[in-house]
C-alpha cells in the first residue's frame, strides 16, 4: 500500500463494501503487501500481479481463516478504491 492511502478509511471503506471485519481486512492487507513486496518489477519500475496468484498465496497463511472468494472479493474492492483515488491501474 502506498504511504498516500489512509489505511483507516481505506478498510472502514473495505468492510462497509465486503462486510468483513475489519481485524480481518487488516490481515488480508498485511499479508497481500508481503507478497507485493516478494514481487519484481520489470524494466519500466511496474509490479505485475498476479490476481489468482495473490488470492492464492493470501489464503495459504495459517493465520487467514477467509475462503478464496472472501479475500478476492476484499482485494477487487482495495484495486478499486486505489483506482478511484488515482493510485492503482492495471497493465495492459
Amino acid at each position: 500500500m502506498s504511504n498516500e492511502v489512509n489505511e483507516q478509511e481505506l478498510v472502514e471503506v473495505l468492510s462497509a463494501q465486503t462486510k468483513v471485519d475489519p481485524a480481518v481486512i487488516r490481515l488480508v492487507l498485511k499479508h497481500e503487501q508481503a507478497f507485493i513486496n516478494k514481487a519484481k518489477a520489470n524494466a519500466k519500475g511496474e509490479v505485475d500481479i498476479d490476481n489468482d496468484d495473490l488470492v492464492d498465496y493470501v489464503t495459504a497463511q495459517r493465520d487467514v481463516k477467509l475462503d478464496e472468494l472472501t479475500v478476492e472479493t476484499i482485494l477487487d474492492a482495495e484495486m478499486d478504491y486505489l483506482m478511484d483515488k488515482g493510485l492503482a491501474g492495471y497493465i495492459d
